[in-house]
Parts: structure tokens; C-alpha cells; sequence
């Protein structure tokens, strides 16, 4: 998974997001390419959307308020570095918005480094940083002539809303009112929107110490502002412009979504852009489509549906909203956990939801922790989110989730193709070796044949089974949901169909083997005779027969070609073909110590024409229609988790290990609640051990 750029932290949370059926992910640097580029712009009432003005084109006041206010109030660690390869585009370090706004200093004609060099960090007297709740940001420094002048930026009807006047068309301040910012809204923010831009608004305000203009306010040695009232400083501002800035949607971003939905996955974006912007980003992406039935709202709306007239979120609101929400906009780290909490919770479906969600912010810790898995942001997340996650996305790119998923998925059907193997050798041999010894008082199948069939090569088999890669195969389905059996009904059709194939052989060879290859019957040796050519044929047969069945247990949903895909997996075939070499070095050159006996070319060949007869049965099975038969005897393990979990781990584990059960993940529980149940009930069957041995059988489990 690492080389499809996801770092798991927390290894459960693999094969959970391979059940995920709703993925919450952020808009920028996830869903679009976090490269930013000022694209349109309105100053001094004019608007610009195809080339960029030139600095000479504006009013100087405008033009001179402009470079001064995006230079100074952004972070300085935001930069505009030259690409050391000729050809390639500027490099952007730092806050992607902010390098958007330095390069559109640049398109101008300007450069903001000798801004930055005249006032340093440390001449810049208070910074109010952007964060998700305010989402503007404000610089206060020094004012050329004497007194302060506050810059500041963010969301566009944020921070038009603090605006009293605007810079008009000759760098002089207008008056700016609640009917002008509507006009503005309409014809100047919402066209950017709606073609998936993100506006910002940039403004200042000036502290003058003598007599202050219509926009400025007076500045007085003994009354001096009170910095630290931010409300206060960031209102009576004057609008310098107003950008539009274009993040492209990641052109694979698209596919991944529509791969996403073909499987079961809901995927709903939730950002901080407005509304208009994110509701063009969600169309471009495929997130939702003009002729579908979905809401789109934004936070605050989205928290005004949610709550009761206490300002409580219920349940049973959020019920009404989130299965046809697909785009929250202008939305915080609180409403962010408030909907995964929400679907997590809901009881409106069968199977409890399984909420996949992205972060990259300090705030949005909790979000993470919350959901079932978390995705961290590897380039744009804080420590904190990372903390707080399952995977960490090393590209922050959804297509990694898709990829995530894929492995989920695969992680699931590689337990079940080794369950599905692994339970046909074991029905087989514990029915051949019970009967055996009832019928004819003796194992066909030895001690030492069963240790090369239990502990080599099943071991090897699941080796085998679990390399198998991810294929796109897998996102054709629906999740299999929480509460979905272990071993389905095709499973155990599969392990029931193949087992009474394999005991149908094996006791024709059994009984009639002798007769049928003209060979001396091994049924009544007396003790200590030398291994028989008959006996040999009968395990020979066996691992001939499970070898093949290896080969069909690479597919467990009824799928036709069972070849399909094996050349690509070298460890697998790798695997077969030594397993193989060994059978035979065991069987023509282990005499006396693997209770075999050397078979002549003919016998192999019979031995193998009966093994490649499960591939063709195999196929008959896969004829049997899976849904006509009953659940209820053809699917276990069924049940929901959490309702079993806590039952179980009490049943199973002693008090001594209970202890420390609070620190423990689920994935770790449930692997020592399977590995205590396996200590106490591996020879249940068997209960009195030392009668059977003295009667000359032997457990199967325990050899």
C-alpha cells in the first residue's frame, strides 16, 4: 500500500475501509490539484477574467495598496521559487492560496520580495492568522507618514461584509452599503462561483495620526487602538479588490469518483469555499449530476436543519438530511465531525454506515478520530491530523483513497480464499481419516502425510492466496457490509461441492484402487510391512486434488476463469510449482520416513488426471445457483460486531489478559479472542485424547 502512497497506521483500518460506503473528503490538494492561480480579478471597478492587468493600468493608490496588502499579509514562509528545470512552471512553497496571490503579483509586473525586505517579520505589530472559524486573515503594520494600517483577506462575502467603502475607478474611496455588496454578490462573486473559482476579497484600513479621511480613522498617541479587539480592527474596511482563483480539478480525480459510486461508495465533498465554488467543483467531479435528487448546502443552513430550537443537534433531523447530502460548503471542523458523527450513528440503513473522512488541519482531529478510518493529508497535514488518522495519504490525492479501497477489499477475499481452501482440505482429511481408521483400522492418510498437508502446504497455500494484487475487478461490487457472513453461501458451496468430490475419489481409490491399477491391496498390511504402492496413490491423489483446488480457490464470487490473473502473481504460480516439485521428491524418494512408495509414470499421471478434475468440477459447482440456497445453513459469522464484541471477549478470554483490554484496538481483541478460542477448542471434538491414542487414532488438529 505504500507504493499506491498510503501509509497505514493502524492495520484494521485497511481491511475496514475495504467496507467503507461513505467517503467525506476535502476539495483542495484531495479532489483538485492544490495549484493555484489567480485567473480574474476586479479592481477598481473593472473586472479582468481573461489577461491579468498590468501594474501601469491601475490607479496607483489601487495598484500600490494591492502589492503592499499581498505581500505583507500573507505568511512569510509562503514563496515563489524559480523550477530548477527549464520549462517547468514556478515552484510554490508554502500556503497555495498565498503563492496564488504572490504569482498574481508577479503577472502584474511587480515582485513582493523588496515589500517583504523593507518590512520584516519582525516590524509587523499583530497578525489575527487565518483559521476556519474567522476564515480571513489580518496583518497590522507600521503606516508610511505615521500611524497603522490594518491589510486584511478571506472569503469574499466574509470580508465584504466588514467593508464600508470600496476603491472606485480612480483610486479613491466610495461608500460601500449592504445594497452595493448585493450587487457585487451577484454580478462580480457569484460568476467567479459558478465557474468554480475561489474569491477572496482584499482589504485594508488606515490608523492616520492627524486629520483621517472619509474611510480612515483618527490615531492618537494617548488613545490608541486596542489591538487586540479584533472585531474592532477589522471592520470599517475598504475593499481593494476582489480575485478569483482557479484549482484545477485532478483530471483523475473523475474516474475515481465514478469507480467509487459503481461500488457502493457515496462520496460528499465538504469544504470551507463557497457555495457556488463548491458546487461547480462537485459537478466537475462527478460528485453529483444535474438529473439526480442530492442537497447542497452550506454550514450554517446545514446546522439550522440539524438542531432543535435548544441549539441541539438530533438525530432524527440529521437522519432528514444527510442521505441526500453530497456537498456541505462553508463548513468548519465542527460541522465536519457533526455529519460523521451523524451517519455513524444513524440507524436509518441495515448495516451501520462505514464513514471513511479526509483532514489536513489541527481542528480537524477529531473528525478523524471519529470516523471508522482517517485519512491525513502526507504534504498539507499538520502533525495533528496525522496523529489523529488510520492512513496518511502520501500524495493527497483521492485516487489513493480509490486504491485504499481496493486493498480493503482485497485484504477480505484473501482471508476468505484461504478460509475457502483451507476448511475443504481439513472436511476432507478428518472424514478420510475417521473413517478410514473406523472401516479398515487404519489412517490412509499418515501422521507425517497430514504434517506436509496441514503444517507445509496449506501454509504455503495461504502465502499463495494472500499475494494475489488488487484489481479494479473488485470496486464492480457493493461493500460487503458489517454484519455480512465470513463464509458466504458460495463459500460454503465451494467447500462443500469440492469436499464430496474429493471423498468420492478418494475412496474409490480406497476400496477399488487395488483392482483398478492392478497392484497389491494396502488396506491390511500387517505393522511394520513396507509402505504400499496402494496407500501412495490415495495421498498422492489427495494433494493432486487440493493442489488444483488451490487454483479455484482464487475465486470465491462464482467467477468462471479461475486462470484469470495468475500469470501476473510469480510468488503465487512461484508457490505452486514447488509444492508440486516437492510432492513428488516425497513421494518417489521419501520411502519409509513419508510412508510412500515410488510410482510409476502411468500411476502420475492418473494421480494428476484425477486432480485437474476438480478444475472442471469446479465449474459444475459454479453452475448451482448460489441464491437458492439457504442462509441459514450455507453462510456463518455472521452478526453485528459491536453488539458481539464485548460478549465474546469475556466468554474467551481469561481474567488475566482482560486488564489491558482498554488499551487494545478491535483488530487486536479479536485476534487473541480467536487465538484463545482456537487453545481451548482445537480438539473439542476429541474430548477424551488419551482414550483414541490408546486405541490408535490420533486428533488431526493436534499432529
Amino acid at each position: 500500500m505504500m507504493l499506491d502512497n498510503n501509509l497505514v497506521r493502524h492495520l484494521d483500518a485497511c481491511e475496514t475501509m475495504g467496507n467503507a460506503t461513505a467517503i467525506c473528503s476535502d476539495k483542495t490538494g484531495t479532489l483538485t490539484t492544490n495549484r493555484m492561480t489567480v485567473v480574474q480579478s476586479y479592481i477598481a471597478g473593472h473586472t479582468f477574467k481573461t489577461d491579468p492587468p498590468h501594474y501601469d493600468m491601475l490607479p496607483p493608490k489601487s495598484a500600490e495598496l494591492l502589492i503592499s496588502g499581498i505581500s505583507l499579509n500573507s505568511g512569510y514562509t509562503s514563496k515563489i521559487l524559480t523550477s530548477g528545470i527549464p520549462g517547468d512552471p514556478p515552484k510554490q512553497v508554502g500556503n497555495k492560496t498565498e503563492c496564488a496571490l504572490l504569482g498574481f503579483v508577479r503577472l502584474l509586473g511587480k515582485d513582493y520580495q523588496p515589500v517583504r525586505d523593507e518590512f520584516t517579520e519582525e516590524t509587523l505589530i499583530k497578525v489575527f492568522t487565518f483559521n476556519s472559524m474567522r476564515k480571513s486573515m489580518s496583518t497590522v503594520v507600521p503606516r508610511p507618514g505615521g500611524g497603522l494600517r490594518v491589510f486584511s483577506k478571506g472569503a469574499s462575502e466574509i470580508v465584504l461584509k466588514k467593508c464600508s467603502f470600496i476603491l472606485g475607478a480612480n483610486g479613491k474611496p466610495l461608500k460601500y452599503n449592504a445594497i452595493d455588496r448585493a450587487l457585487t454578490a451577484r454580478n462580480i462573486i457569484e460568476p467567479m462561483a459558478s465557474e468554480g473559482l475561489r474569491t477572496l476579497c482584499l482589504a485594508y484600513k488606515d490608523y492616520v495620526p492627524g486629520e483621517p479621511e472619509k474611510n480612515e480613522v483618527h490615531y492618537g498617541i494617548d488613545t490608541p487602538p486596542n489591538l487586540d479587539d479584533e472585531d474592532a480592527i477589522t471592520t470599517g474596511l475598504t475593499c481593494i479588490a476582489l480575485v478569483g482563483i482557479e484549482d484545477p480539478v485532478r483530471p483523475e480525480v473523475p474516474a475515481a469518483i465514478r469507480r467509487c459510486q459503481r461500488s457502493g461508495i457515496t462520496v460528499r465533498m465538504v469544504t470551507g469555499d463557497n457555495v457556488n465554488t463548491a458546487r461547480s467543483i462537485a459537478i466537475k467531479c462527478g460528485i453529483i449530476k444535474p438529473d439526480s435528487d442530492f442537497l447542497v448546502l452550506e454550514g450554517k443552513e446545514f446546522n439550522y436543519k440539524i438542531r432543535d430550537e435548544e441549539g441541539e443537534v438530533k438525530q432524527e433531523l440529521l437522519d432528514k438530511v444527510w442521505p441526500k447530502l453530497r456537498v456541505l460548503a462553508r463548513s468548519s471542523p465542527q460541522d465536519k465531525y457533526t455529519l460523521v458523527k451523524g451517519i455513524i450513528d444513524s440507524k436509518l440503513t441495515a448495516n451501520r454506515e462505514v464513514v471513511a473522512v479526509t483532514g489536513d488541519g489541527t481542528n480537524d482531529g477529531p473528525a478523524l478520530k471519529k470516523a471508522d478510518v482517517g485519512f491525513a493529508m502526507g504534504l498539507a497535514g499538520t502533525d495533528v491530523a496525522k496523529e489523529a488518522s488510520d492512513i496518511i495519504l502520501t500524495d493527497d490525492n483521492f485516487t489513493s483513497i480509490v486504491k485504499a479501497v481496493m486493498w480493503g477489499r482485497n485484504v477480505y477475499d484473501s482471508i476468505a480464499k484461504f478460509l475457502q481452501f483451507q476448511l475443504t482440505v481439513n472436511v476432507v482429511a478428518v472424514i478420510v481419516a475417521f473413517l478410514g481408521a473406523i472401516i479398515i483400522k487404519d489412517s490412509p492418510l499418515k501422521a507425517v502425510q497430514m504434517l506436509w498437508v496441514n503444517l507445509i502446504m496449506d501454509t504455503l497455500a495461504s502465502l499463495a492466496l494472500a499475494t494475489e494484487m488488487p484489481t479494479s475487478d473488485l470496486l464492480k461490487r457493493k461493500p460487503y457490509g458489517r454484519t455480512k457472513p465470513l463464509i458466504s453461501r458460495t463459500m460454503t458451496k465451494n467447500i462443500l461441492g469440492h469436499s464430496v468430490y474429493q471423498l468420492i475419489v478418494i475412496f474409490i481409490l480406497l476400496f477399488c484402487g487395488h483392482n483398478l491399477f492392478d497392484i497389491e491391496d494396502g488396506r491390511y498390511q500387517t505393522f511394520g510391512a513396507e509402505p504400499s504402492v496402494h496407500f501412495t496413490i490415495v495421498f498422492n491423489t489427495f494433494v493432486m486434488m487440493t493442489l488444483f483446488n488451490e487454483i479455484n480457490a482464487r475465486k470465491i464470487h462464482g467467477e468462471r476463469n479461475v486462470f484469470e490473473g495468475i500469470s501476473g502473481n510469480p510468488i503465487y504460480y512461484g508457490i505452486w510449482i514447488g509444492t508440486l516439485a516437492a510432492q513428488v521428491v516425497i513421494v518417489q524418494f521419501g520411502g519409509p520416513a513419508f510412508s510412500t512408495s515410488g510410482l510409476s509414470l502411468e500411476q502420475w499421471v492418473w494421480c494428476i488426471f484425477l486432480g485437474m478434475g476438480t478444475l472442471l468440477w469446479g465449474q459444475f459447482i459454479n453452475s448451482i445457483p448460489t441464491k437458492k440456497l439457504p442462509k441459514k445453513f450455507f453462510s456463518w459469522g455472521a452478526g453485528p460486531p459491536e453488539e458481539r464484541l464485548s460478549e465474546m471477549v469475556e466468554s474467551d478470554m481469561p481474567r488475566s489478559r482482560m486488564s489491558s483490554m482498554d488499551s487494545m484496538r478491535d483488530g487486536q481483541i479479536l485476534w487473541l479472542r480467536g487465538l484463545t478460542r482456537l487453545q481451548t477448542q482445537v480438539c473439542l471434538p476429541f474430548t477424551s485424547i488419551s482414550y483414541l491414542e490408546r486405541k490408535g487414532w490420533h486428533c488431526l488438529l493436534c499432529v
